[in-house]
């Protein structure tokens, strides 16, 4: 217990070191791309990357199936099996990659259609996207092993390297995008360092794993001896195919239904969002392999501490991101990138809805994942259809909104009602009532304050916050006064904050003192 608190601990913490710097670097840095290479070069790109996460499907959730499976050998210190297990890891991931390769080039002899009306001319659309395809390719072949260190609670040496080597990348391209501005060299860049990523990365698994040995063809052999493997995969497909349309895909979509430009705007906005769920989702990754454990542990009592900590955790931490989003997303977008690149009021709260809806289910999503629960496949079918079924109805009149609207939608029914059952029911073994009734004042604690946010922002701060002064003065005192105060709240009201903090006892003495709870 204590070895594994301690590696979920190092992962939030490395995790969260990564996060500011990333973010800090990521906004200066999207200015600078933004004036010196072109809106239109920005939402190229941005439209590329989604095509390669669209062939990264092509992965079928094989990584996810098989980390399942290294829970418990890796408990028990098991090397053979490891071995084996991470043979038809890197025998599947070697043909994925070559798949992604051949499904690349297919996918490129549709540019001259897609973009041909673009000032930056087609050879750069190629030079740009078969460069991401090399990355991606070389990303299967010769970086699989980082699952290894992940399912062995060690995230926190895959994002010391890789986000190392990915800010020193950013700095380079900064440095050469403002003073060449050449948009090949701005790619060129990026795919040198995936080739130094691959190799400082395997080289230090090398030092770490001493006794790995990866055999492709006995990799290729065992997948017979592992038919739940080839079955879950199948299973967390679906669950990839689903998650691509309502979450990677939005870029595709604004640049088919609305314009390439409008990609760049609407870019700006996913960039936030999507920093701020790598935020939350630090405690998750940090934690995820822990529960694996736990859960292979079969103690029903610590599981369900476990989990409703975990809750409690998640709703502070999603406070932390969606009050101050509600309070100054808007401000914030016009001072960091200019007023010409705000997008509507509506816009920015459905951007933050959807977000809420992605966010709220995560401690389910991240017992579920570690329980090996993916056989509600018809859900995703069903959250599939319901998106493309009001995202196609919608777009075409509505543009962002439309969109935007599709992943409400789809996603409200089954990630609030369907996966908590689906989780109590099959992996506890327990009635769903015993998570609504905590879940509810959860819920309602989120909601009184959300409307208290909305309710400063539109009395208040609107009229006030004009500039980077502003901003960051009004933010510095209604931000914190805001979190405290929902911190204390569920605290007071709910079990799972109790047990977090009651892991520093000094703290939780004098916290129970402060609001006359017993301790």
């Amino acid at each position: 217990m204590g070895e594994r608190v301690h590696r979920s601990v190092m992962n939030i913490k490395v995790g969260m070191l990564f996060y500011v710097l990333g973010i800090i670097l990521t906004f200066f840095s999207r200015r600078v791309f933004l004036e010196c290479l072109g809106t239109e070069f920005i939402g190229l790109t941005g439209m590329l990357m989604n095509i390669m996460s669209f062939l990264s499907v092509a992965e079928l959730g094989i990584g996810t199936s098989i980390v399942y499976f290294l829970y418990k050998p890796l408990q028990e210190d098991n090397h053979e099996k490891i071995n084996e297990i991470m043979s038809m890891l890197a025998y599947l991931y070697r043909c994925i990659g070559y798949i992604i390769g051949i499904g690349g080039f297919a996918v490129s002899l549709f540019f001259p259609w897609w973009f041909s009306n673009l000032s930056t001319g087609l050879f750069l659309v190629y030079f740009a996207f078969y460069s991401f395809l090399a990355s991606s390719m070389m990303g299967y072949v010769f970086n699989y092993r980082q699952l290894l260190v992940s399912a062995n609670q060690k995230q926190y040496v895959v994002n010391a390297y890789f986000q190392t080597i990915n800010i020193v990348q950013i700095i380079t391209q900064i440095i050469l995008a403002y003073y060449y501005r050449n948009l090949y060299l701005w790619v060129v860049v990026g795919l040198v360092f995936t080739i130094i990523g691959c190799i400082v990365f395997n080289q230090r698994i090398k030092k770490v794993y001493p006794w790995l040995r990866i055999d492709l063809k006995a990799g290729k052999q065992n997948l017979k001896q592992y038919p739940e493997i080839l079955k879950k995969t199948r299973q967390i497909f679906v669950l990839r195919i689903k998650d691509f349309i309502l979450n990677r895909s939005d870029e595709l979509l604004v640049g088919a239904f609305v314009s390439v430009t409008q990609v760049a705007f609407y870019g700006n906005y996913t960039m936030i969002i999507n920093k701020l769920i790598y935020l939350v989702n630090i405690l998750g990754d940090g934690m995820s392999a822990g529960v694996g454990n736990l859960l292979a542990e079969g103690n029903e009592r610590n599981t369900m501490k476990v989990f409703w900590e975990m809750t409690a955790t998640r709703f502070f931490i999603m406070g932390m991101v969606i009050y101050p989003l509600i309070l100054f997303l808007q401000p914030l977008i016009a001072c960091w990138v200019g007023p010409e690149y705000q997008l509507s009021t509506l816009i920015a709260y459905l951007f933050i809805t959807n977000l809420f809806l992605r966010l709220q289910y995560a401690t389910v999503y991240v017992f579920v994942g570690s329980a090996g629960l993916y056989g509600d496949v018809w859900t995703s079918w069903a959250e599939l259809v319901l998106n493309l079924a009001v995202t196609l109805a919608l777009a075409p009149f509505f543009g962002i909104v439309g969109i935007l609207l599709g992943k409400i939608v789809s996603v409200f029914f089954f990630n609030v009602f369907w996966k908590p059952y689906y989780l109590f029911s099959q992996g506890f073994h327990k009635s769903v009532w015993e998570f609504w009734r905590p879940m509810t004042i959860y819920y309602g604690l989120f909601f009184l304050f959300t409307a208290t946010a909305v309710c400063m922002k539109h009395l208040y701060l609107d009229a006030h916050v004009d500039s980077w002064l502003t901003l960051i003065g009004y933010g510095m005192l209604t931000v914190p006064l805001l979190l405290v105060l929902y911190f204390l709240t569920l605290f007071i009201c709910t079990r799972g904050m109790k047990y977090f903090v009651a892991r520093r006892p000094a703290t939780y003495h004098l916290l129970c003192k402060l609001t006359l709870q017993q301790s």
